[in-house]
């Protein structure tokens, strides 16, 4: 009975061995039909595409009639690369084992060139270099700054075109009113009238012109002012020094304004440093009292001075003194507070002396007095200019036996 008991139990063997996955392999080859990539589906509608997961014999033993019924499997081991799915296909249901379409790898990407205007890349050289296109001034800026006051200037413009509108206003009547004696006929009237008007408007359309082409600080109106008054002064000095024609001495005196005022707006420039101006202004004071000390000294000691004397040393010291410490600024650079300073100690040791010392002599008809205060006022500007120390930071001194303070001045 067993050989006939292992006859009947045979095709119950061969039928459970061509049930299982591995025979199924055995039988079918190394893979099911090939599915255009074209054709396959995504493993999950709702998902981008994925790679597909590989397949295991564990998880070919859990779902074997999948892996029979869909066709595309993929067996391990073959040479068919993995890929990824293709876009879904209305209608058609999507599978989990369809083999997935091959996209390029978007990890890496390699340099592109510049885009143009018009959307090109052109080829750059290696020795191309680029070309920087030509700036253009949108005149929003002037030397460097915003423009801004009144008349897209800087902010002392308006000082400025006013000082000008006004010194020519000045200058066209006097000019007219001394050529004409002061008379207030018809004639005169009209002569002075037009005078005004035309320097005025000459006065107002140079200095508008001017200010808008040129940056003007406050610092440069301000002193452009003062030295037009001080060269007013030393060009009617000067030339009283040869004639007293009324006329010519109000032309001259007016030309000198103006040529002081143009001086410093066009070498001193609209930006003007603030303790040059002072310095020129210092100059111009000091050589007034020191030149009136001078005369003093002079008349008080026994020598007739006239008035011509006394009205042309006047009108010509504050030039000179401008004049002087002017060209000094091309050398020295000193503070704004060192020249107040100075000034102020000369100026209250100069009074200080000058009333002392005449209270104690007995009155100010000699000429000691005026020389004390001369002496006093020039030795207090000097030690005040000279050994008034300015806040230094001396730990910076890397070598402060070597490199000794030095102050401004030289």
């Amino acid at each position: 009975m067993s050989p006939l008991r292992n006859w009947i139990c045979l095709p119950a063997v061969l039928a459970l061995v061509l049930a299982s996955p591995g025979a199924a392999r055995a039988q079918t080859g190394s893979s099911y039909p090939y599915t255009e990539p074209s054709q396959a589906q995504p493993s999950y509608p709702s998902q981008e595409a994925a790679p597909s997961q590989p397949t295991s014999p564990a998880y070919q033993e859990q779902q074997p009639g999948d892996s029979q019924a869909q066709p595309g499997y993929e067996q391990p081991g073959s040479a068919q690369p993995q890929q990824q799915a293709a876009p879904p296909v209305d209608g058609e249901v999507p599978t989990r084992d369809a083999p997935l379409a091959q996209e390029p790898d978007t990890s890496r990407t390699s340099p592109l060139a510049p885009v143009t205007q018009d959307g090109l890349r052109p080829t750059l050289s290696p020795a191309s270099t680029p070309v920087q296109a030509d700036y253009v001034d949108s005149g929003a800026v002037l030397d460097g700054r915003q423009r801004l006051g009144p008349f897209l200037s800087g902010p002392g413009s308006f000082k400025f075109i006013a000082h000008h509108t006004t010194l020519g206003a000045l200058g066209g009547f006097f000019t007219q009113a001394f050529a004409n004696d002061f008379s207030f006929d018809q004639s005169s009237r009209e002569a002075m009238l037009a005078g005004t008007l035309i320097g005025a408007g000459l006065g107002f359309g140079a200095s508008a012109w001017w200010q808008f082409n040129n940056w003007v600080d406050r610092p440069m109106s301000t002193f452009g002012m003062g030295n037009s008054v001080v060269g007013g002064m030393f060009m009617a000095g000067f030339m009283d020094l040869f004639t007293q024609d009324a006329g010519v001495l109000t032309w001259s005196a007016f030309l000198g304004a103006e040529l002081g005022a143009w001086l410093t707006a066009g070498l001193g420039g609209g930006q003007l440093p603030l303790n040059d101006g002072l310095l020129m202004a210092s100059g111009a004071g000091w050589g007034a009292a020191y030149a009136a000390l001078l005369m003093a000294v002079i008349h008080f000691s026994g020598t007739d001075i006239s008035s011509k004397t006394w009205r042309d040393a006047l009108l010509l010291a504050p030039g000179i003194g401008a004049g002087a410490l002017a060209l000094a600024t091309m050398r020295y650079d000193p503070t704004p507070s060192q020249i107040l300073r100075a000034d102020f100690f000369g100026a209250g040791v100069g009074a200080a002396v000058l009333l002392i010392s005449g209270l104690v002599l007995g009155g100010f008809d000699q000429s000691t007095p005026y020389v004390l205060s001369f002496l006093g006022s020039a030795g207090a500007i000097t030690t005040v200019s000279l050994l008034w120390e300015e806040s230094v930071d001396r730990s910076s001194l890397k070598h402060a036996k070597d490199r000794p303070y030095r102050n401004v001045w030289w």
